[in-house]
C-alpha cells in the first residue's frame, strides 16, 4: 500500500508548463527591451564563491544576496549574455518538442547555430546560469548528464512523459534494476510496500544486495548511486523521502570521498547552492565509517596526500561540524587508512549482507 505523505503529482506536465512560462518570460524581457530601443539585460543571483553561504535553516549551502547582471550594453557581457539567450531558446525547443539533451549534446548543438563555447566547462557554466535565472534544476528544461544510477524494489510507477502516459511499471520486475533517468524520476508513485530506501555507492554491492534479496529481506527500495549520484537520482531520493515518507540510509566506501557522497545526498553541494530540490535532510549515513574499519578489522589502503588534504578541507566545512561527520574525519586523519565496501568479502561474500548491514540497521534505530 502506498504510504504517501504527500500525493504524487503529474510532475512531467506540471514541470513542462512551469518551465515554458519561465522561458517565455525571459524571451519577453529581451524582446521588450529591443522593442523599446534599450539594451536587454538579465539579472540573477551570483554563483561566485563569496555568495555561497551555509544556511542553518535549510541545512545546506544556498546563494546569498549578491546578483549578476548580464547586459548587451557591456562588451564583457556580450558573450555570456548571447550564450545564455541562445541556451534559453535551445531548451525551449527541447521542452516544446518533448526532447531531451545531455550536457555534451548541448555543447555540440551550439555549433550548429554558430554559437561558440570554448569547451565543455564553459557550456556547463552557462547551463548553471540558466538554472539560477529560472530557479530550477536543469532537469526541468530537459538537460541531463549521462545517467548511470539504478533502482530496484517494490515500487509501482506510472510514466507521465509524452508517448508513455499512463503506462505502469513495478521496479521489482528486472534483476538488474532500472536506470534512473528523467522519465523514471518524474513518474507518479502509484503503489509500494517498501519501508525504507537503501542507497549504495557501488554497482557491485548493489548487485550483491539484489542477489541476497536485501530488498525483500528488509522490504527496501535499493538504489545504486554509481559514485556521486547524478541529479536525477538525488531528485528521486528526495521524492522517496518526502512523498512516501521513507527513511533513506546511505552506504559508501570507507573514505573521505564516501563520506562526502553521503553529505551531498543529505545536504547538497556548493555547486548546487542555487537549487533546493536535491537534498534529503532526514537521510542517514550508516557506513562505512572509519570506526567500522577498526571495528570489523577491514583490509585497508593508506590515505594519499590528496585524501588527507581533502579530509582537512572537509573539517572546515560547516556541514561537517560535530556528530559522526567530524568524528569520522578525525579518525581518518589519525589512522590515515581507508577501505572499501568490498573489503568485507575478506570474511566471505555475504559478510556485508549477513553481518554488517543488520548491525548497521539495528544501530540506526538509536541515531
Amino acid at each position: 500500500m502506498l504510504n504517501n505523505k504527500q500525493p504524487s503529482k503529474n510532475t512531467s506536465k506540471e514541470r513542462k508548463a512551469l518551465i515554458s512560462k519561465l522561458l517565455r518570460e525571459i524571451g519577453k524581457t529581451v524582446y521588450d527591451s529591443l522593442d523599446q530601443s534599450r539594451y536587454p539585460e538579465l539579472l540573477f543571483p551570483s554563483r561566485s564563491v563569496r555568495n555561497i553561504v551555509y544556511s542553518d535553516e535549510f541545512k545546506q549551502y544556498v546563494l546569498g544576496e549578491l546578483s549578476v547582471r548580464r547586459s548587451a550594453n557591456n562588451i564583457k557581457h556580450i558573450r555570456p549574455f548571447t550564450q545564455l539567450v541562445w541556451l534559453a531558446h535551445f531548451v525551449n525547443t527541447l521542452v516544446r518538442e518533448g526532447k531531451t539533451s545531455t550536457l555534451r549534446d548541448v555543447y555540440y548543438s551550439a555549433q550548429a547555430y554558430n554559437m561558440e563555447f570554448r569547451d565543455q566547462p564553459e557550456s556547463d557554466s552557462i547551463i548553471s546560469d540558466l538554472e539560477t535565472l529560472l530557479s530550477r534544476d536543469r532537469g526541468y528544461f530537459n538537460v541531463y548528464p549521462e545517467e548511470r544510477s539504478a533502482i530496484l524494489g517494490d515500487l509501482t510507477i506510472e510514466y507521465t512523459v509524452p508517448g508513455y502516459e499512463g503506462r505502469q511499471l513495478n521496479l521489482n520486475s528486472h534483476p538488474d534494476g532500472y536506470l534512473i533517468g528523467p522519465s523514471l524520476s518524474t513518474a507518479k508513485f502509484v503503489d509500494t510496500s517498501a519501508e525504507m530506501v537503501l542507497a549504495v555507492e557501488k554497482g557491485g554491492i548493489f548487485t550483491r544486495f539484489v542477489e541476497e534479496k536485501i530488498h525483500q529481506r528488509y522490504n527496501a527500495i535499493l538504489i545504486d548511486t554509481a559514485g556521486q549520484p547524478p541529479r536525477s537520482t538525488r531528485y528521486m531520493l528526495k521524492r522517496l523521502s518526502t512523498e512516501l515518507n521513507l527513511p533513506v540510509y546511505i552506504m559508501t566506501d570507507g573514505d573521505v570521498y564516501g563520506e562526502h557522497i553521503a553529505m551531498v545526498i543529505i545536504s547538497g553541494s556548493a555547486g548546487s547552492a542555487h537549487l533546493r530540490e536535491l537534498t534529503v535532510p532526514t537521510g542517514k549515513w550508516i557506513g562505512v565509517w572509519a570506526t567500522d574499519i577498526l571495528k570489523y578489522k577491514l583490509p585497508t589502503d593508506p590515505m594519499t596526500e590528496y585524501d588527507i588534504k581533502r579530509a582537512t578541507e572537509l573539517k572546515r566545512d560547516p556541514r561537517y561540524v560535530g556528530g559522526i561527520w567530524q568524528r569520522e574525519l578525525n579518525l581518518y586523519l589519525k589512522h590515515k587508512k581507508k577501505s572499501e565496501l568490498e573489503a568485507f568479502s575478506k570474511y566471505g561474500l555475504t559478510e556485508i549482507t549477513d553481518k554488517y548491514l543488520p548491525d548497521k540497521l539495528e544501530m540506526v534505530k538509536s541515531m
